[in-house]
């Protein structure tokens, strides 16, 4: 019993906290600014619990596995959920169902944390059904827009086709090694044909989900369609936990049949950086703009993933925990300025720092760092990832990265100058942000500047690898 308190402590406290919103929603008649305070309160309980009270072990035969590794990456993803409850407060104290959404997004984490600890297939594919459907049905949270159905019915249907897809890939291989366990698999991978073919039905699935080109294509009208709130919890907290369990497939169960995914990545990490870029350099709206540049960002991490190294495991985790700085202070100032005056045209934004300087300097900060520019935290990051990926000595591959690093260099400034340069007759009216909101970009920005100069986080992560 011990064991299974300590090793499922993050599935059961999040358990925990989703039994405490149904009694409140059930029994209480609990007003949302109290209702917002409290569940911020037990987030960031849970943020904190991560680290203490942590062991490396198993359960279940297997079938759940934990280490300081996967702890420190749920704690990220609980970050993330924690940093969205404050920059969408306003969103969320509005809303008729705020309970409802809060229980929707924790259960999707709860199936995101038994992902990242599956012990095999069985596993993974129960958690990341559990992790998919709630967040359907929070794409939809905006009841009365068309446009939020529209964008629910394609997450859907594109989840529907990955996961028959998975299906597939898992009763291949299945038929080709007679398992399905993460520890047993490795040892009966030969690189045989079949074994291929199921690979490549298995990464289709992770590419779904993390918008792999030519995996991406609901990804801008669903992020379009849905509440900001729900677009930044896709944006971060689902490919972040994606990101984490492609590490474990591919290293740890399919490290055998290496040489067959490295070209695969370099392939589709080529593809997925210059559509994603491509994209966004003609993007209006700035939540199809931030689902383009999502794109491009997942080119990136599957750069680094390339490097079936110790380095490749610590740049990933390093850049998902700084993307989730980054990603969500961008996504919070566009969540405010859409709240507050409707408008989500990178046209809008011009003359933006004349009447409201803070968001402006958050929105930069964001920015900057997701074109990887130094001294945000960025910079580190895509510098860690392309090391990585650099350490199979393929040249091209690595020149194609830093040229799309450039070529992200102009759609970022571009909304830079808006803000900053550009003149505006009737700029943005001064935003009056929630506290909580406040907050939680303060926090965001915080992370974008620390987590880059403190190396001793980077060294923390490289310490949890080994």
């Amino acid at each position: 019993m011990n064991d299974f308190l300590i090793l499922m402590k993050s599935e059961l406290v999040i358990t925990l906290i989703l039994f405490v919103l149904l009694i409140i929603k059930v029994g209480t008649e609990m007003k949302n600014d109290r209702f917002l305070s409290l569940v911020q309160f037990l987030l960031l309980a849970n943020f904190i619990a991560g680290f203490f009270f942590n062991e490396a072990g198993s359960l279940f035969g297997g079938l759940f596995t934990t280490n300081a590794l996967m702890t420190f990456q749920k704690s990220i993803l609980s970050l993330g959920v924690y940093l969205i409850s404050l920059l969408f407060a306003d969103w969320l104290k509005k809303s008729e169902h705020m309970p409802e959404f809060f229980i929707l997004m924790l259960s999707a984490l709860l199936g995101m944390f038994f992902m990242i600890s599956s012990g095999s297939l069985l596993m993974f594919f129960l958690s990341l059904e559990l992790s998919t459907i709630p967040v359907a049905a929070m794409a939809n949270f905006d009841l009365e827009k068309k446009i939020a159905s529209e964008a629910s019915m394609k997450m859907i249907l594109s989840s529907a086709f990955s996961s028959g897809i998975l299906l597939f890939g898992i009763s291949l291989i299945y038929g080709a090694t007679g398992t399905i366990s993460f520890t047993e698999m490795p040892a009966l991978l030969d690189g045989s044909p079949l074994q291929i073919l199921a690979f490549v039905f298995l990464f289709g699935a992770f590419a779904f989900k993390l918008s792999v080109v030519p995996f991406h294509l609901w990804t801008a009208d669903v992020y379009e369609g849905a509440p900001i709130a729900v677009s930044s919890f896709l944006s971060v907290i689902s490919k972040g936990s994606i990101a984490f369990i492609l590490l474990t497939a591919l290293y740890k169960v399919f490290g055998p049949m290496h040489n067959v995914w490295y070209n695969m990545l370099m392939i589709l990490s080529i593809a997925t950086m210059v559509i994603g870029n491509l994209f966004a350099l003609r993007q209006q709206n700035m939540k199809r703009f931030l689902a383009y540049s999502s794109i491009a960002q997942v080119g990136f991490i599957l750069v680094g993933l390339s490097g079936n190294s110790f380095e490749g495991i610590s740049s990933v985790v390093y850049f998902v925990l700084i993307y989730t700085f980054s990603n969500l202070a961008a996504f919070g100032v566009a969540g405010v300025i859409s709240q507050q005056t409707g408008k989500e045209r990178i046209d809008d934004y011009k003359g933006l720092y004349q009447t409201n300087p803070f968001i402006s300097w958050i929105l930069a900060l964001a920015l900057f760092s997701l074109a990887g520019i130094p001294p945000t935290a960025g910079f580190f990051g895509k510098l860690f990832l392309i090391t990585a990926g650099a350490a199979k000595g393929n040249y091209f591959f690595i020149t194609m990265a830093a040229l799309n690093l450039i070529v992200s260099l102009f759609y970022y400034l571009r909304v830079i100058r808006a803000v900053f340069m550009d003149k505006n007759e009737q700029p943005i009216e001064k935003i009056n942000m929630h506290p909580s909101t406040k907050l939680g970009m303060i926090i965001c920005g915080a992370g974008i500047v620390f987590v880059g100069l403190l190396s001793w986080i980077y060294d923390y992560i490289v310490a949890l690898t080994v």
